[in-house]
């Protein structure tokens, strides 16, 4: 399978902060979505923007769509969807402006869309978007991002600020963006029971550190937890502990394998796993 997107030993180095993105490599097949997941200071938008070439990277290669993008790629541009986490847009602009301002850069612009967007959204045309809420700005720059019939979606925390009701809609429309096989999606979230409903990958990072990356599937149905007491823990085979944390009474044993954990720990529970708590035991649990 061809990919949209791959990103080879990206490295970004921040001394001030004493930040650094560590050598990141993952890539992104096309007709697919990828949950980008961590912490708040993790490195996920520092890493969008080094796709984006926003962020001047120190080393490594990242390809959208087989290719290196530099300042000039305005074609390579007009493919890709971006929403960010915060202010997409002047707060003294209206829908309307911004519909006009975004003709004028995108070629592939295309208002009625845009238009429907606002209508099934509820988004005022002519409101000042700094009047706008956090959810109905975050709206509205999905719309806009849509609305140049990109072929890459880079979200950042898009659908954060959303109802359940809403951020649910938002989800079918991701769904049915990448059914266009060569339509992808990059989304950020820290909202991981969105990232279950629609991620077909999932990319941990920790500390610049790129710590899993799996296809979700393979996490939801053969990952699991093993609920140990301290001699069952200390019976277990070490190569089989991805991470493991000591709670009061019992210590969780992160495993990928739980149809063999189940057979070879006939004794110890082991129960299915979501991403929160797989990305619980990999931040805050130790490994061996």
């Amino acid at each position: 399978m061809e990919n949209i997107l791959e990103l080879e030993h990206i490295s970004k180095s921040f001394p001030k902060s004493n930040f650094m993105l560590d050598n990141l490599s993952f890539s992104l097949p096309y007709g697919t979505i990828l949950g980008f997941v961590g912490e708040n200071g993790a490195g996920k938008t520092t890493t969008i923007g080094c796709i984006l070439n926003t962020i001047m990277k120190d080393s490594g290669t990242v390809r959208l769509f087989g290719q290196e993008m530099g300042d000039n790629d305005t074609e390579l541009r007009e493919k890709i969807g971006v929403v960010y986490d915060g202010d997409n847009f002047p707060g003294f602009w209206t829908a309307k402006q911004l519909s006009q301002i975004m003709e004028g850069f995108y070629s592939h612009w295309d208002n009625a869309l845009f238009q429907k967007y606002l209508t099934d959204f509820g988004l005022p045309e002519n409101q000042k978007i700094k009047h706008f809420s956090r959810g109905m700005s975050m709206k509205l720059a999905i719309a806009a991002a849509l609305s140049h019939h990109p072929e890459l979606l880079i979200l950042d925390e898009a659908t954060s600020g959303l109802d359940p009701i809403m951020r649910d809609e938002m989800l079918d429309i991701f769904l049915d963006f990448v059914q266009e096989e060569n339509h992808s999606i990059l989304l950020s979230s820290h909202i991981t029971s969105d990232l279950e409903k629609v991620a077909d990958y999932i990319a941990f990072i920790h500390n610049g550190r790129l710590i899993l990356t799996a296809p979700k599937d393979d996490l939801i149905y053969h990952y699991a937890v093993l609920r140990c007491k301290e001699s069952q823990f200390q019976a277990l085979d070490r190569a089989d502990i991805l991470a493991f944390r000591k709670r009061e009474f019992q210590i969780d044993v992160l495993v990928s394998d739980r149809k063999t954990a189940v057979k070879k720990y006939k004794d110890i529970i082991a129960d299915h796993v979501s991403i929160d708590e797989i990305m619980l035991l990999l931040v805050k649990g130790e490994s061996l």
